[in-house]
């Protein structure tokens, strides 16, 4: 690992400790995690030949992300204050469940580029994985599939929101 592999991976990280005080949920609030995982994949990902059991290892570390993510986004509370705003707040729960994936990932990386080498090289050849390129691949992926889903969750839940308060602030009057 490279240091800006540490540097993207704390980002990642880091980034779910902005929205801990109350924001206002807009679409624009999606830009930096998705800039993130951009410029991940532009750096990590490339083409890959799939073998074996790596189209397995992906889609299983891509779900894995997706459930945390949409974990993350659905513990968020959102409300509306007084000026009608819509705001949300990052809780313990999505702050616990979004370090543990993107937490997971960055350990994982450290584990299998350092001490962990030969125990993923060999659970690889025991599992019929072609190697690091296929592991690079799922587990960026798999942080794709995390800010995804949180961010999906978070936007549904922003227009629904959004959707309600329009329709419970009509005020229609009979004569």
């Amino acid at each position: 690992m490279n240091t800006t592999d540490y540097v993207i991976d704390i980002l990642l990280i880091a980034v779910i400790f902005r929205q801990v005080r109350p924001h206002q949920l807009t679409l624009s609030n999606a830009a930096l995690p998705l800039v993130l995982v951009v410029v991940a994949g532009g750096l990590y990902l490339g083409p890959v030949t799939i073998k074996g059991n790596d189209l397995a290892l992906i889609i299983i570390l891509i779900v894995a992300g997706a459930v945390v993510g949409l974990v993350s986004g659905l513990a968020d509370r959102i409300w509306q204050d007084k000026a009608g705003r819509l705001l949300a707040r990052a809780g313990a729960l999505s702050v616990a469940a979004w370090v543990l994936g993107m937490g997971f990932r960055f350990w994982f990386a450290y584990y299998a580029n350092h001490s962990g080498a030969s125990a993923v090289a060999r659970f690889s050849r025991e599992h019929d994985l072609s190697g690091s390129n296929i592991w690079t691949t799922a587990l960026v992926l798999m942080a794709f599939g995390q800010v995804l889903a949180r961010l999906g969750a978070l936007q549904v839940r922003r227009l629904s929101s959004s959707t309600r308060s329009e329709v419970g602030s009509l005020n229609v009057t009979t004569n």
